[in-house]
């Protein structure tokens, strides 16, 4: 009999197997390195790839560490001072939002050299998944703790200190082992923009010079290290005897009450208090307006038709893109997810090796399926639809066990089959994961394709991106940024409003 320890284990060997299979099915293609190929080239560049993963790990970790440390601070000001969490919340989520690869060359103007672009980076793309989960665990706490402060006469601080922080320990360490890829992630963006040395380095190099081994060995080491980071994480957690928390982000219900018109005023109300700190921010750095765009520079420039144009045609290539493929990877996902339930002992062996796959950051794996699948819409499309799948898949397995043991038994009860259990109790229960993942995937999935226009296929806001940040052309790059984050944002939304409305009719238990 398989033990559940044993199963990993297959599941990796299993997909070395099939790496190797398809490498020699597909030699003549010169798209897929074999896992053999792939190790002797890592032996043979063993220097080159230990320094390479200590500098992008280096900064990782810097980014990591900042980016945590201000996702704390966030989560703690909402706790104490709830009247400020649709700010905060709104402001992380667009800044979450900015598209990593427009913003890495921006950075690197007002850095200059040196790792500071890669540690920014790091931190942007690491610090809102431990936002999320830490507002959660900070909340989940038994009302009747809390009394107990007050009655004490303790205001919100302390109850902060004693009660709420140590009750939030598993979601903090269930939201650093998603982060923890997320920098490496954002790292080895930063590295693409003019860094001299690390894995981000290599791969564009192997890239450029179509060595396929070489990207695929590149690829290998940073979805490794991805990994390790993800499981280490992880094993803290079951050190402290703690199982991971039920960590379904469900859209908030506490604006349900209030009308459109309000929901509308608010959020223009702090898109202007954005743009107002990014204009004193600008001012008080006194950075130089040639690079450093304000609010005021990219309204001006986008008055131009022709500028308007070429920015509305680059976007409108890249949704076209964008929305099949997104579309199809949550469908994917939560398809597959729902039908291996029916199937359970197939469940044991996929679920760790997808949730390892799951941590594998965007920009290793795009080199590889372009190299595979090709620069055209399909190409594109199925890149996009593949980053999303695995967090979708994962995310949904978890939302279909979640369905309360009472209600399995009243269908057993009833000898309902498995399929009768998966359409009207376990669906409905996975809900929330679904639409959390279809959130979450938004951001993704414009950075899957912004960053395989970057790379390869010369169409698109990415490309446009690329290119204005080659030929020094920043109203345009700054008018990119913003256009984008407000796409990522609004599409983010919109997302967030269907699902109130779904799960109001059929999982109302679920909104928090």
């Amino acid at each position: 009999m398989i033990t559940r320890t044993a199963l990993p284990i297959l599941g990796v060997a299993a997909t070395l197997a099939l790496w190797q299979t398809l490498s020699v099915l597909n030699a003549d293609s010169f798209v897929i390195a074999g896992p053999s190929e792939v190790a002797r080239w890592l032996m043979e560049n063993a220097r080159l790839m230990g320094h390479a993963t200590a500098t992008t790990l280096s900064a990782a970790f810097w980014g990591f560490l900042w980016g945590n440390l201000v996702a704390v601070f966030m989560a703690a000001l909402v706790i104490v001072l709830p009247r400020t969490e649709r700010f905060v919340s709104f402001a992380a989520l667009v800044i979450f939002c900015l598209p990593l690869v427009a913003t890495g060359p921006i950075l690197r103007i007002l850095y200059g050299t040196g790792a500071g672009p890669q540690i920014t980076l790091a931190a942007l793309a690491a610090y809102y998944t431990t936002y999320l989960a830490l507002v959660v665990g900070l909340r989940a706490v038994p009302t009747g703790w809390t009394d107990l402060v007050r009655l004490y006469g303790r205001g919100p601080l302390t109850t902060l200190r004693v009660v709420r922080a140590r009750a939030c320990v598993p979601y903090l360490l269930a939201g650093l082992q998603i982060a923890a890829p997320a920098a490496v992630l954002g790292a080895m963006v930063g590295e693409f923009t003019g860094a001299e040395r690390g894995l981000g380095v290599l791969t564009l190099r192997a890239m450029r010079s179509l060595d396929v081994v070489a990207t695929w060995g590149v690829a290998a080491v940073a979805a490794t290290v991805s990994i390790l980071a993800y499981l280490g994480i992880g094993a803290l957690s079951r050190l402290r005897g703690e199982g991971p928390p039920v960590l379904i982000l469900s859209a908030g219900s506490s604006n349900a009450q209030t009308s459109p018109i309000w929901r509308i005023s608010e959020a223009i109300g702090i898109t202007f208090i954005l743009l107002l700190i990014w204009q004193i921010t600008m001012d008080a750095f006194g950075l130089s307006q040639f690079f450093a765009k304000r609010p005021g520079d990219v309204l001006t420039y986008l008055g131009d038709p022709k500028a308007r144009d070429t920015l509305l045609t680059a976007l409108s290539e890249t949704l076209l893109w964008t929305i099949p493929g997104y579309v199809a990877g949550l469908l994917l996902g939560a398809g597959l997810a729902a039908i291996l339930t029916l199937v359970p002992g197939a469940v044991g062996l996929i679920m760790p090796l997808a949730v390892m796959l799951r941590s594998v950051p965007i920009i290793t794996t795009a080199p590889l399926l372009v190299l595979a699948l090709g620069r055209g819409a399909v190409g594109t499309i199925s890149i996009v639809a593949i980053m999303i799948f695995f967090p979708t898949f994962v995310a949904c397995l978890h939302g279909l066990a979640q369905t309360p043991g009472q209600v399995r038994d009243v269908f057993a009860s009833y000898g309902a089959g498995r399929l009768r259990l998966l359409i009207s109790a376990q669906i409905p229960a996975m809900l929330p994961a679904f639409f959390a993942s279809a959130r979450m995937a938004v951001p993704a999935a414009l950075l899957a394709v912004t960053t395989t226009e970057w790379l390869a296929t010369g169409r698109g806001v990415g490309t446009l991106m690329a290119l204005t940040a080659s030929t020094s052309d920043y109203n345009m790059l700054w008018s990119a940024v913003v256009a984008v984050a407000l796409i990522a944002a609004i599409a983010y939304l919109l997302v967030e409003a269907g699902e109130r409305r779904v799960l109001r009719r059929y999982a109302a238990e679920q909104l928090v």
